[in-house]
């Protein structure tokens, strides 16, 4: 039996979307919504969507489905993702990041190289578990955490397994240090650097996130936003991927 691909080859309609992938180089302050609708409105697309949410204060890699691309969202989501970091150690925050509020934290010159990798090896890579932040999109009852969190409210949350396939330092420091994780769909990268500052009991959080992969895409092959602010409206289908590129 032969089975019909899932995006049959067609010419679009006059004034039809295109179809494609376009992969974004998010700055900071932007939520991923907002390049979203700042897509739409800049190239009078009808149909656009994304493949997993950066927080407003991290950078990098936004994948943008266009067209029927959008109904590729759950299998991009679906990929593992690379970041590249700085876990602050010395003070954690009320949102895991440093757009918090400070709520407590201790004196953290005394932690060692060598004890903060042995913690990152032995409890931070391989099958982890988490108990996602109050400020997230995860809903209770049907409402999101983050609208919880601004009212005041916390709620017990289940812990959530994640795998975390490699988690590198890339320079070791205090109170900072740089480092590279690459994990599975739905782990916080703030909650990591949260425990890991609880486990070594002086509070941590994460001060700064860049998404470099997701899946196959990387961020060397993304637009900046910036310059696709600039980008000609006749310009635009020719930096999409095709469909195939997310199959």
């Amino acid at each position: 039996m032969r089975f019909a691909p899932p995006f049959p080859p067609s010419r679009p309609a006059p004034g039809a979307d295109p179809d494609g992938v376009l992969l974004v180089d998010k700055p900071a302050g932007m939520t991923s919504s907002d390049v979203v609708v700042a897509v739409r409105k800049m190239f009078r697309l009808k149909k656009v969507g994304h493949g997993g949410t950066l927080d407003p204060a991290a950078t990098g890699l936004l994948v943008l489905l266009v067209g029927r691309g959008t109904r590729l969202s759950e299998r991009v989501m679906g990929g593992d993702k690379t970041y590249e970091g700085t876990l602050r150690l010395g003070q954690a925050t009320t949102t895991q990041d440093a757009e918090g509020e400070p709520c407590g934290g201790a004196d953290p010159s005394g932690v060692a190289e060598e004890a903060l990798r042995a913690l990152i090896r032995e409890r931070f890579t391989g099958d982890v578990l988490q108990i996602p932040p109050m400020v997230s999109a995860i809903k209770k009852d049907g409402v999101p955490l983050y609208k919880m969190a601004r009212r005041g409210e916390e709620v017990a949350r289940e812990p959530r397994l994640v795998h975390v396939w490699s988690f590198d330092i890339l320079s070791f420091g205090v109170p900072d240090t740089t480092f590279r994780v690459r994990c599975s769909k739905g782990t916080y990268v703030r909650t990591l650097c949260h425990d890991i500052g609880a486990h070594l009991g002086c509070g941590g959080h994460l001060a700064a996130l860049r998404r470099t992969r997701c899946g196959a895409f990387r961020v060397e092959d993304a637009i900046a936003f910036a310059d696709l602010k600039t980008l000609p409206r006749a310009d635009f289908p020719a930096r999409l991927l095709p469909l195939s590129a997310a199959l």
